[in-house]
């Protein structure tokens, strides 16, 4: 009987460590998001280029890029393609700083599928596909608001330091 009890009493405390760390995880995570919303509110090409971050989670990012006129077209009339790569760049990096690591695009392969035909707002999202000690390897799609696929992205990026660290 008092077996039973130890075990159940070991149960309760092990469950209740458990949610501590959940919740200690997730208020890290939270502080993280703030983080970086503030480093990434202060990137100028993010701010010319009208580059909003709409969603963080760990481990991938969700950006979005309304279409002006004057500031992303070519001269096709098309959305221009080193905005889009700009803007698959943006994300790949906040998606690294969403695992805690500060990373730099060592290699980014850019397959244009086509172009928007609505040109009112294009979207970038990014997962991570393996984060090792020195690289993290992502895959990036970007459509638009009609989800039209425009841009499959292939990244790698290196990894020079620790988001957490510098945030403390």
């Amino acid at each position: 009987m008092d077996i039973k009890i130890l075990q159940k009493v070991t149960d309760f405390l092990t469950s209740s460590l458990k949610c501590d760390n959940l919740m200690e995880k997730d208020k890290m995570f939270q502080e993280r998001k703030e983080s970086i919303r503030k480093i990434w509110q202060g990137n100028a090409l993010m701010q010319v280029l009208k580059i909003r971050i709409d969603e963080v989670h760990e481990g991938g990012a969700t950006l979005s890029m309304p279409i002006d006129f004057d500031v992303h077209t070519n001269h096709w009339l098309g959305v221009h393609g080193g905005a889009l790569a700009t803007l698959a760049d943006s994300v790949c990096g906040i998606a690294c700083a969403s695992i805690g690591k500060i990373a730099q695009t060592m290699n980014m392969n850019i397959n244009y599928i086509c172009n928007t035909r609505s040109m009112n707002i294009v979207y970038a999202t990014a997962k991570i596909i393996h984060a090792g000690q020195s690289t993290i390897l992502l895959h990036t799609q970007i459509s638009d608001d009609t989800k039209i696929l425009m841009c499959d992205v292939s990244t790698t990026m290196f990894v020079s330091g620790d988001l957490d660290k510098i945030r403390a």
